[in-house]
């Protein structure tokens, strides 16, 4: 009876546990939430969408501008940089002494996403083009 009592503890101890590499792939997961991405831009913004449609989907633009026929141009300029880092320890009693353990993981990512769109006279979507990096 002892020894179970004594296993639930161990468990107990560690099953709340979250080692670093899991840590960092639920910060990857949480960050894909309806980011600014190049495939949300090309998912939701197509040829023919009007003023409207686009500032709804994308929001504000950083600079809008209009050429010598008045046509405006948008441009959303993004840039991220992300940092995760995790740091796990922990250990466990025994009688004799105590065994732990230590572990980290770090990710530094940086990305940015430019994207111009141009529009007709009537304020619709004539062109999209764009630049993407990430390093």
């Amino acid at each position: 009876m002892k020894n179970i009592l004594i296993a639930i503890f161990v468990i107990g101890l560690t099953a709340g546990c979250q080692t670093a590499a899991q840590h960092q792939k639920e910060l990857q997961d949480n960050s894909q939430t309806e980011a600014f991405t190049l495939g949300n831009v090309q998912r939701k913004i197509q040829k023919g969408s009007s003023q409207a449609e686009v500032a709804s989907s994308l929001g504000s633009p950083n600079i809008v501008t209009k050429d010598a026929h008045g046509k405006e141009a948008w441009v959303y300029d993004k840039a991220a940089r992300e940092v995760s880092y995790s740091h796990d320890h922990g250990g466990v009693w025994l009688l004799l002494g105590a065994y732990s353990k230590e572990a980290g993981a770090s990710r530094t990512s940086q990305r940015t996403l430019t994207v111009v769109i141009k529009f007709d006279e009537r304020g619709h979507v004539d062109d999209v083009t764009y630049h993407s990096s990430q390093f």
